[in-house]
């Protein structure tokens, strides 16, 4: 699933392409794209004709500020990319959504899965979606140590299931919170409200550094290819990966064999000679 380095790699891709222009056109192509509305003619209709005045980010949503303070809110699901590309070209295979601006692009969704999902919300539909009860943005808005330590006292959780919960913190997810806690030197298993403050502030001062360097490559391709940036070129974070997805191969700081486990019906990546057990 595209992370809030993907995320926010995308947004600073289309944000000058749509800030300041209208959506002239506007299709939702597989009614589960539109899942958060009771029909998709109401994406289509609250889209066209309204001129885009912010593109930001909370967590891994796209939030599209428009007219009449509506907001147009982008979810990449597991497989989803988003696409720029010329008014009228042919669609890729699984195009689930586009939008033609005027003047500029097209804008494209393809969802193979269709996890992923297109909503325009009022205020008070905002207020009352799955966007009101995330936490702050990883990238953005981490709060302090002491914060976060005073929030894991009482939890149970392992960290890196923690990690993922985005009423927590949101952007982070299978990827970033691997390498997140391999800097930090932090067991994955480790029990979240059995970490110290120093502990915890060690993983809070590698959060924005990895977020950095994925954003700066702009973000993680996997071999499936299932993210690419919006002018179709892949992420170049893969080869700077520590742990993700490298079972079996050498920790890049102490060359012990990086291990996979199951957390949470997910897996986590470690090195188990620098990430402390639980």
């Amino acid at each position: 699933m595209p992370e809030l380095p993907e995320v926010e790699t995308v947004r600073r891709a289309i944000r000058p392409e749509l800030e300041g222009r209208r959506v002239a056109s506007a299709r939702i192509c597989h009614p589960r794209t539109a899942r958060r509305h009771a029909r998709c003619t109401d994406v289509e209709d609250r889209l066209v004709g309204r001129r885009v005045h912010r593109v930001g980010r909370l967590g891994k949503f796209l939030l599209i500020g428009l007219d009449a303070g509506l907001t147009w809110v982008m979810h990449l699901g597991m497989s989803g990319r988003i696409r720029l590309c010329e008014p009228g070209a042919p669609k890729e295979v699984h195009t689930r959504f586009w939008a033609e601006m005027e003047p500029g692009p097209s804008l494209r969704l393809i969802d193979p899965r269709t996890f992923g999902f297109v909503a325009v919300f009022t205020p008070e539909e905002l207020d009352g979606s799955t966007l009101a009860r995330l936490g702050a943005d990883a990238w953005e808005e981490l709060p302090s140590t002491g914060r976060l330590f005073d929030a894991m006292r009482s939890r149970t959780i392992a960290i890196k299931s923690l990690l993922l919960d985005q009423r927590f913190v949101a952007g982070l997810g299978n990827i970033y919170s691997d390498e997140v806690l391999h800097r930090a030197g932090i067991h994955p298993s480790r029990r979240s409200g059995g970490l110290s403050e120093e502990e915890v502030g060690r993983i809070r001062s590698e959060i924005r550094p990895v977020l950095s360097e994925g954003i700066s490559r702009g973000g993680t391709s996997l071999d499936d290819l299932a993210y690419l940036l919006p002018d179709g070129r892949a992420g170049g974070f893969l080869g700077y990966l520590r742990v993700y997805g490298r079972e079996g191969r050498p920790c890049r700081a102490c060359e012990s064999p990086i291990v996979r486990m199951v957390i949470g019906a997910r897996s986590s990546f470690f090195c188990p000679e620098c990430q402390s057990g639980p």
